[in-house]
């Protein structure tokens, strides 16, 4: 399975016009962080977890013609905005797009993207074929999917397992059942906001503390805002076998 990383940055405290911190004035193209998703090339075709709004922009930079489903992790506008980019896979592969959430998260979906589902759709819509999930593991054409439990302050959300790989974005808590399912994963990706403690995001020592726990073979760090520092900072601080992902990073797994 091949993992792309669309997007590594948060809306929290990242570049704004104007802004003149280190990270925002950096040369440095790992500093350029778009809103988190990430795309894998798997058996059963290309899958996406999170269509923030800055999807198609990600999915054109990294040249994808085709997506079979979208997991989504939360209904928060930076992880949905961008869905409605899905209308030229629609009308490429002839068919709805798959999307796969919580019953809560799908109702989200439903009413910011309400044109989409009227009975009498305006032609062009986004064709969107919604798929309710829940703790539960389930397939995509064969393929197991396993959701992790994490809460996002008091939020509910999701994470996921995909063989080897697990994701979790956007986790201020894991649950310690949760945490039995990520064991053995080889590549774990866990957001890690800042430095400083934040009620709803890893800050770096919780992050690092969780990657212990889980003991991957590599992790990265996503859902970075500008508080966490530069990539090369970043870097110097973290062993050997955890790293700071970016925008365009590709793996293998």
């Amino acid at each position: 399975m091949e993992i792309i990383f669309l997007g590594t940055g948060t809306s929290q405290g990242n570049p704004v016009i104007g802004c003149r911190c280190l990270v925002c004035q950096s040369t440095d193209p790992r500093d350029k962080r778009l809103r988190s998703s990430v795309l894998l090339k798997t058996e059963v075709g290309n899958l996406v977890i999170d269509t923030g709004p800055d999807f198609r922009q990600q999915l054109l930079r990294e040249n994808i013609r085709s997506l079979q489903a979208i997991l989504f992790t939360h209904q928060h506008k930076d992880h949905i905005a961008g869905l409605d980019d899905i209308r030229p896979f629609n009308y490429q592969q002839k068919k709805p797009m798959q999307v796969y959430a919580e019953e809560r998260v799908l109702k989200a979906i439903q009413n910011e993207f309400a044109y989409a589902f009227e009975q009498k759709k305006y032609p062009g819509v986004p064709d969107i074929l919604l798929n309710p999930i829940n703790c539960q593991k389930f397939n995509i054409q064969g393929l197991e999917i396993i959701p992790i439990r994490v809460y996002h302050y008091r939020l509910a959300i999701l994470g996921f397992r995909i063989n080897n790989f697990a994701y979790i974005t956007d986790a201020s808590y894991i649950p310690q059942s949760e945490m039995d399912k990520l064991k053995g994963v080889k590549i774990l990706v866990i957001n890690t906001l800042r430095h400083s403690t934040h009620y709803s995001h890893f800050n770096l020592h919780q992050a690092l503390t969780h990657i212990s726990q889980i003991n991957p073979q590599r992790a990265f760090l996503t859902h970075i805002s500008h508080g966490l520092g530069k990539h090369k900072t970043i870097s110097s601080l973290l062993p050997v076998n955890i790293s700071p992902a970016y925008d365009g990073l590709h793996l293998f797994c």
